[in-house]
C-alpha cells in the first residue's frame, strides 16, 4: 500500500485568513494566552514567530491580529479538509490536530499515475489556499514523518523514502526525550542508525514499545487505519478576527462557504431546499436565520441571493464575530429540462422557481400561497391554496376539451341585475355538494352585458340569476 500524508503547519492561521479580513499581521496564541504558537507571513516579517511570548510579539507589531486556539474549532476545521480530500480518495484517516492520511496507490490507474495524483492535490491545495506538506510513504508512520518535516516528495520508491526516513535526526522521528537520551547515550543519532540495530537487542535495551513503533515505520508490523466516514450533513464555519458590523461584510465569507456547498452537493449528486444560517455575536444571543427555496436547489449564486434578501429585509442586531452555515436535508436531484441538445433554450420551469424563491426571501416564507385544483364541481370550491412547492409545470392534454373558465372569479356569487345583452356558451349544468349540506344546482352560460363585459353567470334553480367571474 501507498500512503499519503498531508501535514497542516498553519491549518488554524489558514482557515482564519480565508475568511477574506484584511488584517496585516495575524498570531495564534495557545489557549491561556501568552505564547504565539502559529505567525502569517506578515507578522514573521515583522519579526513575531513560534514560541515567542504574546507581549513581545505585540511589542513588535501593535496592530496584531489575535486569535485564541481552540481544540474543539480545530477538530471541525480539520474534518472540514477531510470532507473535500474525501472527493479525491475513500480510504481517509483524520490525524489530529493538524493531519490527513489518505491511501493513494489504488488511485493512480484512475488519475493516470503518482504524478497526477500528486499534482491533483497540489492544485486543489493551491485553490483553497491551504499551506500543507505532502509527503508518500509505504507505511502511515513513514509518511507521517516525512510530512511533518517538510521532506515529501512524489516518489514511491521504497528504497528512497527509506533513505529519507534514516536521515532524520531522533527528535524529528519523534521519540520520546526518555527514549531520545538512551538511544543518544548508545551513540546514536539518526533514525537510521536505529533501522541497523538487531530487533531482539532493542527490544532488551530499550523497549517493545520502540521495537514497535520502529517496524511500525519500516512495514514489519501491521499498523491499521481505521478509514473517516463524512458526516450525513453539511457544515462549515467563518470565524473572524475583527468583528462585521455590516451585513455586507458576510458576503464574501458566505460566497466561498456557498461554493463549497455546491462542490459537495455535485459530489453527492443532490440538491438541498432548507439552508441554516446562525450568526454568532459576542454579548447577543445568536441570529438564526432559516433560508428555503421553493424547491431542489444547488446553484451557490442562488443561495446567495436569497441570502442577500433575508439580510436586507433582517439588519444585523450585533456585531458577527463568526458565521456557520449548516444542510442537513438532502434531495434527489432532477433532470435538467425545457433544453435542447445544445443546452441553448431556457429552462422557464427554473426560472419560474429562481422567482418564487427570491420573493419569499423577500416577503416571507408564508406571503407566497400556490393555487391547486380541489376534487370538487363546485368552482368557489374546486381550488385550494398552500405553501409553494416545486412541481413540474405541466399542460394537461386535455385542456380542448374542457369548458371555458374565467381567470377572474369571485369570491361569492353577485346577483345579475340587468339582461345579458348576448349570449354565447350554454348552459353547462354543475350540481352537487349533497353531501356536505352546500348543495348547488346551477346551470352555467358566458353572456355578454350591456357594458361590453364577458361574464361567467348561472340560474341557480331557486335563487334567480348571479355573476360568478369575468373574462379578460
Amino acid at each position: 500500500m501507498l500512503w499519503l500524508y498531508l501535514h497542516f503547519p498553519h491549518l488554524l492561521l489558514d482557515h482564519i485568513r480565508r475568511s477574506g479580513e484584511n488584517v496585516a499581521a495575524l498570531v495564534i496564541v495557545e489557549g491561556s494566552g501568552q505564547k504565539v504558537i502559529q505567525a502569517c507571513p506578515a507578522a514573521r516579517g515583522l519579526g513575531v514567530g513560534a514560541g515567542m511570548r504574546l507581549k513581545t510579539a505585540v511589542s513588535l507589531a501593535p496592530d496584531l491580529g489575535i486569535v485564541r486556539a481552540d481544540q474543539q474549532q480545530e477538530a471541525r476545521i480539520l474534518e472540514d479538509q477531510a470532507r473535500w480530500l474525501y472527493r479525491y480518495a475513500a480510504h481517509i484517516v483524520l490525524v489530529p490536530p493538524n493531519g490527513l492520511l489518505a491511501e493513494v496507490g489504488s488511485l493512480q490507474r484512475l488519475y493516470g499515475g503518482l504524478p497526477a495524483v500528486w499534482k491533483t492535490l497540489e492544485g486543489v491545495l493551491h485553490e483553497r489556499q491551504l499551506t500543507a506538506w505532502p509527503a508518500l510513504g509505504h507505511t502511515p508512520l513513514a509518511a507521517r514523518l516525512i510530512a511533518r518535516n517538510g521532506k515529501g516528495e512524489p516518489t514511491y520508491d521504497n528504497s528512497h523514502i527509506l533513505h529519507t526516513l534514516g536521515k532524520m535526526p531522533l527528535l524529528a522521528a519523534e521519540f520520546d526525550g526518555r527514549t531520545c537520551s538512551r538511544l543518544q547515550r548508545l551513540g546514536l543519532n539518526t533514525l537510521g542508525e536505529v533501522f541497523n540495530l538487531p530487533p531482539a537487542e532493542m527490544a532488551r535495551r530499550l523497549s517493545p514499545e520502540t521495537l514497535a513503533y520502529i517496524q511500525k515505520i519500516q512495514g514489519s508490523r501491521p499498523d491499521p487505519q481505521a478509514p473517516w466516514q463524512p458526516p450525513h450533513y453539511f457544515r462549515q464555519q467563518a470565524d473572524f478576527v475583527q468583528d462585521i458590523e455590516q451585513s455586507q461584510g458576510l458576503l464574501f465569507p458566505l460566497q466561498r462557504i456557498l461554493s463549497e456547498l455546491e462542490k459537495d452537493l455535485c459530489w453527492r449528486q443532490q440538491d438541498t431546499d432548507c439552508l441554516l444560517l446562525v450568526l454568532q455575536h459576542r454579548n447577543a444571543e445568536p441570529t438564526r436565520l432559516r433560508i428555503r427555496t421553493s424547491g431542489p436547489e444547488h446553484r451557490a449564486e442562488a443561495f446567495l441571493s436569497l441570502i442577500s434578501l433575508r439580510l436586507e429585509q433582517q439588519p444585523l442586531q450585533a456585531p458577527v464575530v463568526s458565521l456557520r452555515l449548516t444542510v442537513k436535508r438532502f434531495l434527489g436531484r432532477e433532470a435538467p429540462g425545457g433544453q435542447d441538445l445544445l443546452g441553448e433554450s431556457q429552462d422557464l420551469d427554473e426560472a419560474w422557481h429562481t422567482l418564487m424563491s427570491r420573493l419569499q426571501a423577500r416577503l416571507g416564507d408564508n406571503a407566497l400561497k400556490q393555487l391547486a385544483p380541489r376534487k370538487d364541481h363546485r368552482p368557489e370550491r374546486a381550488w385550494s391554496a398552500s405553501e409553494v412547492r416545486r412541481t413540474k409545470r405541466t399542460m394537461a392534454a386535455t385542456t380542448g376539451q374542457l369548458p371555458r373558465r374565467p381567470l377572474w372569479l369571485l369570491s361569492g356569487p353577485q346577483p345579475l341585475t340587468e339582461t345579458p345583452r348576448a349570449w354565447f356558451t350554454g348552459p353547462e349544468r354543475i350540481s352537487g355538494g349533497w353531501w356536505d349540506g352546500q348543495r348547488v344546482h346551477r346551470d352555467y352560460y358566458i353572456a355578454q352585458l350591456n357594458s361590453g363585459q364577458l361574464a361567467w353567470v348561472f340560474r341557480d334553480v331557486r335563487e334567480g340569476w348571479f355573476v360568478h367571474g369575468w373574462f379578460g
